[in-house]
C-alpha cells in the first residue's frame, strides 16, 4: 500500500501547518514556494480549507490567507476529511458516496477495514495542528 491519503489530504495538512507558523496574511505564492508545492494545485487545496471555515481569506495587496482557530482547535482528523471527503481507508466504507459495497454483508474482511478506520480516525482526531507545527521538526524521525 502506497498510501492511505492522496495528495490533497498531505498537501493540506502542509498549508494549514505552514499558516499556523506564520503571523497575520500568508500569501499563496509563499507557501508555495516554501512548501515546494505548485501555487495552482494550493489554490484547491485552500479553496476546501476555505469551504470548510478553516481558512478565511483577503484579496489584494497585503492579503492573503490566515487560521480562523488557533492551532490547537483543529484536528488532523478534521483537516483531512475536509481534503479528503472521507478517512475510510477503503473504497466500500466511504460513507460520503452515497454508495454501500454490495458484499458488506457477506465480506470477511470489512470488520478488519473498519476497525482499521475507527484506529486511523481516533488517532487523527487525538492530534491537533499545533501537534504537527510542535514536531515538525522531527519529520524525519522513525521513518520505515
Amino acid at each position: 500500500m502506497a498510501g492511505m491519503f492522496s495528495t490533497k489530504g498531505r498537501y493540506a495538512l502542509r498549508v494549514m501547518g505552514d499558516l499556523a507558523t506564520h503571523e497575520g496574511w500568508v500569501s499563496l505564492g509563499d507557501v508555495a514556494q516554501r512548501q515546494g508545492i505548485s501555487r495552482k494545485y494550493l489554490e484547491q487545496v485552500a479553496s476546501l480549507m476555505h469551504k470548510a471555515g478553516y481558512v478565511e481569506s483577503l484579496r489584494g495587496k497585503g492579503g492573503g490567507y490566515r487560521l480562523t482557530k488557533r492551532p490547537e482547535e483543529y484536528t488532523l482528523g478534521g483537516i483531512l476529511r475536509a481534503a479528503e471527503g472521507s478517512l475510510a481507508p477503503v473504497a466500500c466504507l466511504d460513507c460520503t458516496n452515497d454508495e454501500l459495497c454490495p458484499q458488506i454483508e457477506t465480506c470477511p474482511t470489512v470488520s478488519v477495514w473498519r476497525d482499521l478506520g475507527r484506529v486511523t480516525a481516533s488517532f487523527l482526531d487525538s492530534k491537533t495542528l499545533a501537534d504537527i507545527v510542535r514536531e515538525g521538526g522531527d519529520a524525519a524521525g522513525g521513518l520505515c
